[in-house]
């Protein structure tokens, strides 16, 4: 039995033994809407409980469009010009495009020309959020968790605020797109790592596809509304990374739409959970490190059997990184018991401990082995995982230990898939 898993530009074909018990898990296909250029400019006119973006912008006021960066795979090159299109009435140089990189790296112009075309690089200012700067973001008040909103001031201060992105499940913060282009996106460090403490990503409602009552989610919520005339412009993509589906028009109406359609169509129900789950984090670019296959590792771990064993392949073209605590926080710990006793320690903080809780909480569950052509076994262990060279031959020895009746259940696009047990 052949299956391909979604790795890096070009796929990984996995050939498995035909006797093996296979279950493969993938989202609904839904194909590439035919025009979506025509779709964005019909959503963009008829938006879901707001007036049309065009006259909600008056010619006179400073715009601000939120992008998200190149660890996400956002048809920016598509969306930003459709949005020009409803806007020809505003001059260039009242539009700002904001990169939302969170606690991430900045972009690189040869990134940004890749992620938007050079056209809109070279048209419009671009500014790039720096969570660890000084001075450049603006307290807007406090969520009902404590959080104290800081956001960036530019931004902020603009009279017309649209938020882009696409909705997909995420692992900790229900669902992606809607008001975290602006928090995490544009949010000063702190104020992130309030969001992502041990304790929210510790709760049980902190978990893929859920909303109400995800303390991570709310504080998102709770953020997003401190930022007056906002407009959302998400979509929906398949696993060829084409828009089917255009939700645009008021932040929290568009999006509970959007994420509706997204739980019909990439969340999957099984009977039983399996003894092995092979996954990937969904190709490029989000395979690009270790930190962002997390999420194909806490896909996984939704259906995997306690004690089980999660595979994930994934390209990781940029290493760990090295760039960020991640690494560190990981090297620095004997043990996952060690990791948890650390980032739930009264006081702690660092950036980049949610992601470790969660592999951390993963790897309770679960043995996580690890493929990379692009990562050494020193690299995957020092970030407490165990190397796999081979996938098919770690097969042959998980049915040592599982049994000839072993379970194995494959996610071929990984965290674009998210399965449960019913």
């Amino acid at each position: 039995m052949n299956v391909r898993l979604a790795y890096g530009k070009t796929g990984l074909s996995l050939e498995l033994p035909g006797d093996l018990n296979v279950t493969v898990i993938e989202p609904r296909y839904v194909p590439g809407l035919p025009d979506p250029a025509a779709a964005l400019d019909r959503a963009l006119a008829a938006s879901i409980g707001s007036a049309p973006l065009a006259e909600r912008v008056r010619p006179s006021d400073r715009v601000g469009i939120v992008f998200s960066d190149i660890t996400r795979p956002t048809p920016n090159e598509i969306i930003i010009p459709a949005i020009r299109r409803a806007l020809t009435h505003v001059p260039d140089a009242q539009i700002t495009l904001f990169n939302a990189t969170g606690t991430h790296r900045p972009n690189t112009d040869a990134e940004l020309r890749q992620m938007l075309g050079a056209e809109v690089v070279e048209r419009f200012r671009i500014v790039q959020n720096d969570a660890r700067a000084e001075g450049q973001h603006i307290l807007l008040g406090e969520t009902s968790s404590g959080n104290a909103i800081w956001l960036l001031r530019e931004f902020v201060e603009c009279d017309v605020h649209i938020l882009t992105g696409f909705i997909e499940p995420h692992f900790f913060a229900g669902y992606s797109g809607g008001g975290k282009a602006i928090m995490p996106g544009l949010a000063r460090l702190d104020t992130i790592m309030h969001n992502h403490r041990a304790a929210h990503i510790d709760d049980p409602r902190a978990r893929w596809g859920i909303t109400d009552g995800n303390p991570l989610w709310e504080d998102v919520r709770d953020a997003a509304r401190m930022v007056p005339e906002t407009f959302l412009v998400n979509v929906t993509l398949n696993r060829d990374k084409q828009i089917t589906a255009v939700f645009a028009g008021d932040l929290e109406a568009a999006h509970a739409q959007g994420c509706a359609y997204v739980k019909e169509h990439a969340m999957v129900g099984v009977d039983a959970p399996f003894d092995v789950v092979i996954t990937s984090n969904s190709g490029y670019p989000l395979d690009l490190n270790v930190y962002q296959s997390v999420k194909g590792m806490s896909a996984a771990a939704q259906i995997v059997r306690p004690g089980g064993t999660i595979i994930i392949a994934a390209d990781c073209w940029d290493g760990l990184p090295d760039h960020g605590e991640y690494r560190r926080l990981l090297a620095g710990a004997r043990s996952i018991d060690d990791v948890l006793a650390m980032v739930r320690a009264p006081g702690f903080a660092s950036q980049d401990m949610w992601q470790v809780q969660v592999q951390a909480l993963v790897s309770q569950r679960a043995e996580v082995l690890f493929y990379s052509h692009n990562l050494t076994d020193a690299q995957l262990r020092d970030a407490l995982l165990t190397p796999c060279r081979d996938i098919g031959a770690a097969l042959e020895q998980l049915r040592a230990r599982y049994g000839d009746d072993m379970t194995v259940c494959v996610l071929p696009e990984g965290p674009q898939t998210i399965p449960y047990v019913r």
